[in-house]
Protein backbone atom coordinates (compact mmCIF):
# COMPACT_ATOMS: atom_id res chain seq x y z
CA UNK A 1 0.00 0.00 0.00
CA UNK A 2 1.13 3.58 -1.04
CA UNK A 3 1.64 6.13 1.66
CA UNK A 4 1.51 9.82 1.26
CA UNK A 5 4.67 11.55 2.36
CA UNK A 6 4.16 12.84 5.83
CA UNK A 7 3.22 16.53 6.21
CA UNK A 8 5.71 19.42 6.60
CA UNK A 9 8.56 16.54 4.11
CA UNK A 10 11.15 18.05 2.41
CA UNK A 11 9.17 18.00 -1.08
CA UNK A 12 5.93 19.37 0.22
CA UNK A 13 7.56 23.45 -0.75
CA UNK A 14 9.24 22.40 -4.12
CA UNK A 15 7.09 22.35 -7.86
CA UNK A 16 7.06 18.90 -9.27
CA UNK A 17 10.06 17.91 -11.03
CA UNK A 18 12.79 20.62 -8.68
CA UNK A 19 14.39 19.10 -5.33
CA UNK A 20 13.34 20.44 -2.43
CA UNK A 21 14.40 24.22 -1.32
CA UNK A 22 15.85 22.96 1.91
CA UNK A 23 17.92 20.30 -0.01
CA UNK A 24 19.24 23.48 -2.04
CA UNK A 25 19.73 25.35 0.88
CA UNK A 26 21.48 22.78 2.66
CA UNK A 27 23.98 22.84 -0.56
CA UNK A 28 24.76 26.43 -1.06
CA UNK A 29 25.43 26.74 2.87
CA UNK A 30 28.40 24.04 2.37
CA UNK A 31 29.41 26.09 -0.91
CA UNK A 32 29.55 28.92 0.65
CA UNK A 33 32.25 27.95 3.23
CA UNK A 34 34.20 25.32 0.84
CA UNK A 35 37.59 25.92 0.49
CA UNK A 36 37.76 23.48 -2.58
CA UNK A 37 35.78 22.09 -4.86
CA UNK A 38 32.93 19.58 -2.99
CA UNK A 39 32.06 15.86 -4.66
CA UNK A 40 28.39 15.04 -5.14
CA UNK A 41 29.54 11.58 -2.79
CA UNK A 42 30.09 13.99 -0.04
CA UNK A 43 27.26 16.26 -0.26
CA UNK A 44 25.41 13.44 -0.06
CA UNK A 45 26.98 11.74 2.98
CA UNK A 46 26.48 15.27 4.48
CA UNK A 47 23.04 16.04 3.88
CA UNK A 48 21.68 12.21 3.75
CA UNK A 49 20.38 12.26 0.36
CA UNK A 50 21.24 9.96 -2.27
CA UNK A 51 23.40 11.14 -4.95
CA UNK A 52 21.14 11.40 -8.06
CA UNK A 53 19.08 13.95 -5.70
CA UNK A 54 22.11 16.00 -5.13
CA UNK A 55 23.41 16.17 -8.43
CA UNK A 56 19.75 17.28 -9.49
CA UNK A 57 19.74 20.34 -6.96
CA UNK A 58 23.11 20.89 -8.19
CA UNK A 59 21.90 21.30 -11.22
CA UNK A 60 19.08 23.36 -10.32
CA UNK A 61 21.19 25.74 -8.81
CA UNK A 62 23.86 26.05 -11.65
CA UNK A 63 20.66 26.96 -13.93
CA UNK A 64 19.27 28.91 -11.41
CA UNK A 65 22.61 30.89 -11.29
CA UNK A 66 22.98 31.03 -14.70
CA UNK A 67 19.88 32.53 -15.14
CA UNK A 68 18.02 29.57 -17.07
CA UNK A 69 15.37 29.45 -14.83
CA UNK A 70 13.78 31.92 -11.94
CA UNK A 71 13.53 31.31 -8.18
CA UNK A 72 10.87 30.27 -6.54
CA UNK A 73 11.02 32.76 -3.20
CA UNK A 74 9.96 31.05 0.24
CA UNK A 75 6.34 32.56 1.75
CA UNK A 76 6.59 35.25 4.23
CA UNK A 77 6.85 33.53 7.30
CA UNK A 78 9.87 31.62 6.40
CA UNK A 79 11.49 34.84 5.75
CA UNK A 80 13.98 35.98 8.27
CA UNK A 81 13.34 38.45 10.78
CA UNK A 82 15.01 42.13 9.94
CA UNK A 83 14.03 41.65 6.43
CA UNK A 84 11.30 41.11 3.86
CA UNK A 85 8.09 40.36 5.95
CA UNK A 86 5.69 39.61 3.37
CA UNK A 87 3.55 43.28 3.21
CA UNK A 88 4.26 44.54 0.03
CA UNK A 89 3.23 41.46 -1.90
CA UNK A 90 -0.10 40.84 -3.12
CA UNK A 91 -2.74 38.30 -1.39
CA UNK A 92 -2.33 36.27 -4.52
CA UNK A 93 1.60 36.42 -3.97
CA UNK A 94 1.63 34.96 -0.31
CA UNK A 95 -0.89 32.77 -1.13
CA UNK A 96 1.00 31.03 -3.91
CA UNK A 97 4.11 32.24 -4.79
CA UNK A 98 5.66 31.81 -7.78
CA UNK A 99 8.81 32.00 -9.30
CA UNK A 100 10.88 35.38 -10.50
CA UNK A 101 11.77 35.92 -13.29
CA UNK A 102 15.44 34.23 -14.21
CA UNK A 103 18.30 36.57 -13.56
CA UNK A 104 21.78 35.75 -13.90
CA UNK A 105 23.40 36.21 -10.78
CA UNK A 106 27.08 37.72 -10.15
CA UNK A 107 28.76 34.34 -9.22
CA UNK A 108 28.48 30.86 -10.94
CA UNK A 109 27.90 27.06 -9.97
CA UNK A 110 30.73 25.07 -11.40
CA UNK A 111 31.81 21.52 -11.86
CA UNK A 112 35.33 21.13 -11.54
CA UNK A 113 38.40 18.68 -10.53
CA UNK A 114 35.61 16.11 -9.54
CA UNK A 115 33.73 18.20 -7.67
CA UNK A 116 31.48 21.52 -7.13
CA UNK A 117 32.60 24.90 -6.04
CA UNK A 118 30.70 28.71 -6.53
CA UNK A 119 33.16 31.03 -7.99
CA UNK A 120 32.75 34.74 -9.09
CA UNK A 121 30.90 35.33 -12.29
CA UNK A 122 33.67 35.83 -15.01
CA UNK A 123 32.21 38.68 -16.83
CA UNK A 124 33.15 40.64 -13.81
CA UNK A 125 36.46 39.86 -13.01
CA UNK A 126 37.89 43.10 -13.47
CA UNK A 127 35.74 44.73 -10.98
CA UNK A 128 36.59 42.12 -8.39
CA UNK A 129 40.07 41.97 -8.93
CA UNK A 130 40.41 45.81 -8.35
CA UNK A 131 38.48 45.28 -5.18
CA UNK A 132 40.71 42.45 -3.71
CA UNK A 133 44.06 44.66 -4.87
CA UNK A 134 42.75 47.96 -3.71
CA UNK A 135 41.09 46.31 -0.44
CA UNK A 136 44.65 43.80 0.43
CA UNK A 137 46.69 47.14 -0.38
CA UNK A 138 45.88 49.61 2.85
CA UNK A 139 48.17 47.58 5.10
CA UNK A 140 50.94 45.13 5.00
CA UNK A 141 51.84 41.69 7.40
CA UNK A 142 54.42 42.13 9.83
CA UNK A 143 55.92 39.04 7.75
CA UNK A 144 55.90 41.28 5.15
CA UNK A 145 57.01 44.18 6.42
CA UNK A 146 60.07 42.52 8.11
CA UNK A 147 60.35 40.68 4.32
CA UNK A 148 60.61 44.11 2.62
CA UNK A 149 63.12 45.23 4.86
CA UNK A 150 65.64 42.08 4.61
CA UNK A 151 65.05 42.95 0.83
CA UNK A 152 65.84 46.34 0.99
CA UNK A 153 69.08 46.64 2.79
CA UNK A 154 70.49 43.18 0.89
CA UNK A 155 69.26 43.62 -2.72
CA UNK A 156 69.37 42.15 -4.88
CA UNK A 157 68.28 39.44 -3.18
CA UNK A 158 66.93 35.59 -3.49
CA UNK A 159 64.70 34.49 -1.58
CA UNK A 160 66.09 31.35 0.02
CA UNK A 161 68.52 33.64 1.40
CA UNK A 162 66.15 36.34 2.67
CA UNK A 163 64.26 32.88 4.61
CA UNK A 164 67.32 31.91 5.83
CA UNK A 165 67.75 35.36 7.61
CA UNK A 166 64.06 35.50 8.86
CA UNK A 167 64.02 31.74 9.42
CA UNK A 168 60.53 30.86 7.86
CA UNK A 169 59.70 30.08 4.23
CA UNK A 170 58.81 33.65 2.59
CA UNK A 171 58.04 32.66 -0.74
CA UNK A 172 53.92 33.23 -0.54
CA UNK A 173 55.08 36.74 0.91
CA UNK A 174 57.52 37.39 -1.50
CA UNK A 175 54.90 36.73 -4.38
CA UNK A 176 52.39 39.12 -2.63
CA UNK A 177 54.54 42.10 -2.16
CA UNK A 178 55.48 41.26 -6.41
CA UNK A 179 51.73 41.59 -6.44
CA UNK A 180 51.86 44.82 -5.23
CA UNK A 181 54.37 46.64 -6.58
CA UNK A 182 57.04 46.48 -3.92
CA UNK A 183 59.00 43.90 -5.13
CA UNK A 184 60.73 43.01 -8.82
CA UNK A 185 62.20 39.95 -10.01
CA UNK A 186 65.56 40.49 -11.49
CA UNK A 187 68.29 38.65 -13.34
CA UNK A 188 69.18 34.99 -11.81
CA UNK A 189 72.34 34.88 -9.82
CA UNK A 190 75.06 33.52 -11.87
CA UNK A 191 76.24 30.96 -8.97
CA UNK A 192 72.85 29.52 -7.74
CA UNK A 193 70.74 30.27 -10.67
CA UNK A 194 68.15 31.93 -7.89
CA UNK A 195 65.90 34.51 -9.22
CA UNK A 196 66.82 37.92 -7.41
CA UNK A 197 64.45 40.23 -5.98
CA UNK A 198 64.79 44.16 -5.83
CA UNK A 199 62.10 46.59 -4.01
CA UNK A 200 60.55 48.89 -7.14
CA UNK A 201 60.13 52.32 -7.46
CA UNK A 202 56.86 52.44 -5.82
CA UNK A 203 58.88 51.19 -2.78
CA UNK A 204 60.70 54.51 -2.43
CA UNK A 205 57.03 56.38 -3.13
CA UNK A 206 55.55 54.90 -0.67
CA UNK A 207 58.41 55.33 1.89
CA UNK A 208 58.79 59.11 0.76
CA UNK A 209 62.41 58.64 -0.59
CA UNK A 210 64.28 60.16 -3.04
CA UNK A 211 66.70 56.74 -3.40
CA UNK A 212 67.80 53.92 -1.01
CA UNK A 213 71.00 56.15 -0.05
CA UNK A 214 68.30 57.39 2.11
CA UNK A 215 67.26 54.30 3.67
CA UNK A 216 68.67 54.88 7.89
CA UNK A 217 71.75 52.39 8.64
CA UNK A 218 70.36 49.80 10.60
CA UNK A 219 73.32 47.96 10.53
CA UNK A 220 74.47 48.83 14.40
CA UNK A 221 71.13 47.30 15.03
CA UNK A 222 71.17 44.11 14.10
CA UNK A 223 73.42 41.70 15.62
CA UNK A 224 75.47 39.05 13.79
CA UNK A 225 75.32 41.18 10.23
CA UNK A 226 78.80 40.33 9.84
CA UNK A 227 78.09 37.07 9.21
CA UNK A 228 74.99 37.46 6.53
CA UNK A 229 77.32 37.03 3.74
CA UNK A 230 77.96 33.21 4.73
CA UNK A 231 74.50 32.70 4.41
CA UNK A 232 74.27 30.98 0.87
CA UNK A 233 70.92 30.34 -1.37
Amino acid sequence: MMHSPPEGSANDDAPRGEPPRDLRAALEAVLMVAAAPVRAEEFARVTGEPVHRVRSALEHLKAEYDGVIGNTPAPPNEASGTGYDGRSATRADRDDPAPTAARVRGFELREVAGGWRIYSRSDHAQLVTDFVVEGSSSRLSQAALETLAVVAYLQPVSRSRVSAIRGVNVDGVVRTLVQRGLLSAHDRDESSGSVLYSTTPLFLEKLGLGSLDELPDIAPLLPGTDQLDDIED
